[in-house]
């Protein structure tokens, strides 16, 4: 893992910096896992996912007999043609990593503005 700067991870995925940028990585991107899928965001796509898991949480099926398991919930990615079939717990921990991920980005930007001032 030398490799990478963990940003913010959990049971279900990972988010990180790539530190080796010889290999024309953007450094502004983040490697986000989860699922068994690797997605390679800007911020703005991040902020993007954070709000298309958002509206997904509010159309969540309330009604379901099983809805730990079940994977009845439609979350939009930030990739334009790709969606996700998710159960509510699995809704529930990629917007913690979403969230743990932009609450960090915001902290680092904050402490890069301190130090420069």
């Amino acid at each position: 893992m030398d490799d990478v700067e963990i940003i913010h991870h959990n049971r279900l995925g990972i988010a990180f910096r790539w530190k080796n940028t010889d290999l024309n990585i953007d450094p502004n991107r983040i490697q986000l896992v989860f699922k068994d899928m690797g997605f390679y965001l800007l911020r703005e796509e991040i902020i993007q996912f954070s709000g298309n898991i958002k509206l997904a949480e509010k159309r969540s099926c309330s009604n379901c007999k099983n809805p730990e398991n079940c994977r009845n919930i439609l979350l939009r990615s930030p990739l334009q043609k790709m969606d996700f079939a998710v159960s509510s717990e699995e809704l529930e921990q990629i917007s913690e990593l979403i969230e743990g991920t932009l609450f960090r980005l915001n902290l680092f930007q904050y402490l890069d503005d301190i130090y420069k001032n």
